[in-house]
């Protein structure tokens, strides 16, 4: 079976394999239609064309994505200083409780 497959790939030459042969990266090349030949200007290529038009039309979704985004951080920033503020207050409140509770009972 081995044998078989050893003279398989010995029969054909290197020459005509489509990865070795030279003539087939210069053939490919010469059948590719050049857009620079038509129309010189940057941003023309018929390829790109459709996918830039999308993507101009999903800037202004992507902005309002971007500015929701940032509303939340604002929103949740400001959620935990108040947070903060109220456990500061509520630690004051304390201290003074338990310094009137221990004024009261020192007299």
């Amino acid at each position: 079976m081995r044998e078989a497959t050893a003279k398989s790939d010995q029969a054909a030459p290197a020459a005509f394999h489509p990865s070795i042969d030279p003539t087939s990266d210069k053939q490919a090349l010469m059948s590719q239609p050049s857009s620079t030949a038509t129309d010189t200007r940057p941003g023309t290529d018929p390829a790109t064309t459709p996918l830039r038009t999308l993507h101009m039309q999903l800037m202004p979704e992507a902005l309002a994505r971007l500015h929701t985004q940032q509303r939340l951080q604002e929103a949740e920033h400001e959620r935990l200083v108040r947070a903060v503020q109220l456990r500061q207050r509520a630690e004051r409140m304390t201290l003074k409780a338990r310094k009137a509770l221990a004024a009261v009972v020192m007299q």
